[in-house]
Order: structure tokens, then sequence, then C-alpha cells
């Protein structure tokens, strides 16, 4: 079992900056997988950003390339998020997720077993 808890978040004006944080606690393998979702309201959940815990692989969707950072401390077992030059439609809610095998699909939130409780981001115009 996996626990994941976050941190951040929050109000901002467009074109500031926000980071996130998770902290995962439990038996962590080297195959392991974080990532960040997120969830706008009357939307599905979408990928932002995954990162391989062995590796320090990382990706991310077109819509933050260039914009947001994933970062990781294994020492920690942490993985920031450092999102800048937000925008208005980066306003969602923010889901952490894992999982102890990195997925062939990462980009598709069904391939991580553990979730975080979700923070708010909100970027106002």
């Amino acid at each position: 079992q996996v626990q994941l808890v976050e941190s951040g978040g929050g109000l901002v004006q467009a074109g500031g900056s926000l980071r996130l944080s998770c902290a995962a606690s439990g038996r962590i393998f080297s195959n392991f997988a974080m990532g960040w979702f997120r969830q706008a309201p009357g939307k599905a959940r979408e990928f932002v950003t995954a990162i391989r815990w062995s590796g320090g692989n990382t990706y991310y969707a077109e819509s933050v390339k260039g914009r947001f950072t994933i970062s990781k401390d294994n020492a920690e077992n942490t993985v920031d998020l450092q999102m800048n030059s937000l925008k208005p439609e980066d306003t969602a809610v923010y889901y952490c997720a894992a999982d102890q095998v990195w997925p062939l699909d990462y980009s598709n939130p069904k391939a991580f077993e553990y979730w975080g409780q979700g923070t708010q981001v909100t970027v106002s115009s």
C-alpha cells in the first residue's frame, strides 16, 4: 500500500507560479511511477506530467510543456510540481498519482493505482 499526501496549491494571478508537493509513504519499489493529473469542473481527469522513480525520466502534456517541471527526491519520497506562467485554463483540482509499476500508458489515469486527495489550483485572469 502507498499513501499520497499533497500540499501546495491556492489562488494565483495569470502569469504567476505555484508549487505542489506530494509525499509518498509505504513500500516503494524501483519501478515506481509518480505523476500529476488535473480535473476541471465538468471535464475528465487529464494527464499533466509523470516521472520514473528509477532514472528520473519525465513526461509532460503538450499543454504544460515548458511551463511545468516535475522533480523528485528519492530520499524523502516526494515529488514536486513547479508551475510557472500559469494560465486561467490551468485552473483545476490537481491530483498526485502513483503506481508500483511504470505504466505503458502513463497518460491514462486508470493506469495509476494510488491517488492523493487533490488540491485546488485557481488562476485568475
